[in-house]
């Protein structure tokens, strides 16, 4: 671990950044550049007095966890990240395999969103990253471990994960993520974290066995979506899909037009966030 050139990195890209940056509003006038300690902090989930450590060089190694929360606060690019890693100490993540850290460019676009449920997916369907109005429509599934981080494991292993779609929709869903799937298993090959999702679906569901059988390909999303939220019932939204060049990440942002029964429940939702609803 190197400390001193860890605590220079870190506070450069600090310095480098705006409130703007990291969907942060600007507040009062600053008198030094970039983000606060405190806001950098609250981004991580890590204490203040932590990382104000992390850049004076004297903190503890910090944990791999830590270290991707922290390439993600700082909207780091893949190859500043390897390199935070490789200065704390730590083995940089196999790119090539499926990864928790969000693509920087999908990433400044989210911060921008904030009146329509936005969320960043990885090929394995795993919510790395929503907005407050996506937590309020889907839930907070980024803070899912294991298998059930992968929205097709919990659509295949568990019926309650199905009520978001109208059920009338759900065969056409089902389809989608398997073809979604395949598409990832045929980059990633049998002994990745795609080929263990697939053996496990194989032997915990049929209806996935029966659907992978028919060997459908495709990263796709449909551009029109019916979904039901518990309290507001359904919502006839848009969806509008950015991908990474490698297509390994998707951004998913749900719209409806202006003055619309759907929009109308997004403006209530905007609202009242992910609280239950009375009356």
């Amino acid at each position: 671990m190197e400390r001193h050139d860890l605590a220079d990195f870190v506070r450069a890209r600090r310095e480098a950044l705006r409130p703007s940056d990291v969907g942060l509003p600007a507040g009062a006038r600053r008198r030094a550049p970039g983000l606060r300690r405190e806001e950098v902090a609250a981004l991580t989930g890590m204490s203040t007095d932590y990382y104000a450590r992390l850049e004076q060089g004297r903190s503890p190694q910090p944990s791999e966890q830590m270290l991707t929360a922290l390439a993600r606060a700082l909207r780091l690019t893949d190859d500043e990240r390897d390199y935070l890693f490789r200065t704390a100490g730590r083995t940089a993540p196999d790119r090539a395999s499926a990864s928790s850290h969000v693509a920087a460019p999908l990433l400044r676009v989210l911060d921008r969103l904030d009146d329509s449920p936005a969320l960043i997916l990885s090929e394995l369907g795993e919510t790395l990253v929503a907005n407050r109005m996506a937590v309020a429509l889907f839930g907070d599934q980024s803070a899912r471990t294991g298998l059930a981080r992968s929205d097709a494991y919990r659509w295949f292993t568990d019926p309650g994960s199905r009520t978001v779609y109208p059920e009338d929709d759900r065969p056409r869903q089902s389809r989608a993520l398997v073809a979604n799937l395949r598409a990832a298993y045929g980059r990633s090959g049998p002994r990745s974290r795609a080929g263990g999702l697939v053996t496990a679906l194989l032997d915990e569901s049929p209806e996935f066995a029966d659907l992978w059988a028919s060997h459908e390909v495709a990263r796709r999303f449909e551009d029109h979506k019916m979904l039901v939220h518990p309290e507001l019932g359904p919502l006839d939204l848009d969806c509008q899909v950015l991908f990474t060049e490698d297509q390994t990440q998707a951004l998913l942002v749900l719209t409806a037009p202006p003055r619309t029964p759907a929009w109308e429940k997004l403006q209530l939702l905007a609202v009242v966030g992910s609280q239950r609803f009375t009356g």
